[in-house]
């Protein structure tokens, strides 16, 4: 050895004691001298305090199929309908919400209905299908998913509210061009706002 490399390596040396921490100095006693026969054994990982071993977290493995790639809860809702492979359009729609209101609403403000989606009972989705007869509309309704498909147009969108599936209204209006699906909402607290 050289007399340079000595002298890096007691200054490296010297470096690790100052920035050690004084309680693992005491525990150690001097665990940099152990390693002082060889330079290499000294690096830049060896100055200031010890790392300790973080504990490793392994996954969680639910029981179940073996082959399954994923877990059905981990597959967001109405995934199943999503095909960027088909080529038709996506038709214009409008959401729109609506209240029942009342004469005691309007004029007396009786109750306790604003003009916020809040206070709404039901969504209306309107839906412009140009160049399309009613025999030729499938729509398929979720919770929270409106699916329809046409020959010419295709349209899966995700309600911002769930609804009730099983009841609720589609009227195609042919003058206009227009379906129109009004849906009762079902949210969290709606039996606080509808008391």
């Amino acid at each position: 050895m050289d007399l340079d490399s000595v002298s890096q390596f007691s200054s490296l040396e010297a470096l690790a004691k100052l920035l050690a921490d004084p309680q693992e100095e005491d525990n150690e006693d001097n665990d940099l001298g152990s390693h002082s026969s060889t330079v290499s054994a000294v690096g830049p990982g060896n100055i200031g305090p010890a790392k300790k071993a973080e504990p490793t977290v392994t996954p969680d493995v639910k029981s179940g199929n073996s082959k399954d790639i994923w877990n059905t809860e981990e597959v967001p809702e109405g995934s199943e309908f999503d095909d960027i492979w088909d080529p038709r359009e996506q038709p214009e729609y409008e959401i729109l919400f609506k209240q029942q209101v009342g004469a005691e609403d309007i004029f007396l403000g009786m109750s306790r209905k604003d003009p916020s989606t809040a206070c709404c009972e039901d969504m209306l989705i309107k839906i412009k299908l140009p160049d399309t007869r009613s025999l030729d509309i499938t729509l398929d309704i979720q919770d929270k998913i409106l699916d329809l498909r046409t020959p010419k147009k295709k349209l899966l969108l995700h309600l911002p509210h769930p609804v009730d599936s099983k009841n609720g209204k589609a009227c195609f209006i042919s003058e206009k061009e227009t379906l129109e699906v009004t849906l009762r909402m079902k949210r969290e607290f709606d039996f606080i706002n509808f008391a």
